[in-house]
């Protein structure tokens, strides 16, 4: 699984295991997740550290080592790409006329189609604090923050 990631991205997951493995002994235990945890303002008990280990050790053997980790990390990441591709099919859904920008008219006509009547206004104050600029239209990007913030 991990091969269908690129050199870069097996090179940022390398250095996140490694700031799990403070020894550098290639293994992280409960005791280094639990360190890095606490750090970042987690409390984990001793049970949840174990239950954390657990899931990602694919052997069994009480650590995680460096290609367990590189297999959830490659999971998460193709997880990722396909709450991605659904975002991009939803804005084209929205995008009628396939122009990249989604306009308060064509807001208005796939809300009512999905069942939910919208006036003008209520489209164009969506449009409005959805996008960044103030051309009654958002693009993509904008609208993956609309989705996201909610």
């Amino acid at each position: 699984m991990a091969h269908e990631m690129t050199e870069d991205q097996i090179s940022e997951v390398k250095e996140a295991f490694n700031a799990f493995d403070k020894d550098g002994d290639g293994r992280i235990t409960t005791k280094e997740l639990g360190r890095v945890l606490r750090q970042i303002g987690y409390s984990p008990t001793d049970h949840e550290l174990q239950d954390m280990i657990n899931d990602l050790d694919a052997d069994a053997n009480g650590t995680v080592e460096f290609g367990e980790f590189l297999n959830l990390m490659s999971k998460k990441m193709k997880d990722l790409e396909s709450e991605e591709d659904e975002l991009k099919e939803a804005f084209m859904v929205f995008d009628k006329d396939q122009n990249g920008f989604i306009s308060s008219q064509e807001l208005m006509y796939v809300m009512m189609n999905l069942g939910e009547k919208l006036s003008k206004e209520e489209a164009e104050e969506m449009i409005k604090e959805a996008g960044s600029q103030s051309d009654g239209q958002i693009n993509y990007e904008e609208f993956v923050k609309v989705l996201l913030a909610k």
